[in-house]
C-alpha cells in the first residue's frame, strides 16, 4: 500500500521559512508528478505547485517567487521551500503524487494526510 507522509509543518512569524517534505513509500512502480496543495479554513483546497518526474515545476500565482518546489526521485520524496511567509499562507497543506503500483496498472492520486503551517506572529 502506498503511503505519503508530510512533515516540516508549525509555526513561523510572517516573513519566516518553512520546508516542507514529503515521502511517499510502499510497492511503486513509478512516480510521476508530485505536488502541493493547501487548504484554509472555510476554503476550498487549492493547487500550490507541482513538479514533473523530470523536474518541470509550476506555481500558483499567489506564491510565485516565495516558493519552490523540488524533488529527490533517488529517495521519492518532493519538498516545498517556503519564504517569505504571509498570514495568508496559513493552512493545512497536502502532498499530492501520481502513482504507478505495477508496469500495467493505472497511475492513481494519492494524498499525505496533511501538515498545518500557521503564520502568525
Amino acid at each position: 500500500q502506498v503511503q505519503l507522509v508530510e512533515s516540516g509543518g508549525g509555526l513561523v512569524q510572517p516573513g519566516g521559512s518553512l520546508r516542507l517534505s514529503c515521502a511517499a513509500s510502499g510497492i511503486m512502480f513509478s512516480i510521476n508528478a508530485m505536488g502541493w496543495y493547501r487548504q484554509a479554513p472555510g476554503k476550498r483546497r487549492e493547487l500550490v505547485a507541482t513538479i514533473s518526474r523530470g523536474g518541470t515545476s509550476t506555481y500558483a500565482d499567489s506564491v510565485k517567487g516565495r516558493f519552490t518546489i523540488s524533488r529527490d526521485n533517488a529517495k521519492n520524496t518532493v519538498f516545498l521551500q517556503m519564504n517569505s511567509l504571509k498570514s495568508e499562507d496559513t493552512a493545512v497543506f497536502y502532498c499530492n503524487a501520481h502513482i504507478k503500483t505495477g508496469r500495467w496498472g493505472p497511475e492513481n492520486d494519492y494524498w499525505g494526510q496533511g501538515t498545518q503551517v500557521t503564520v502568525s506572529s
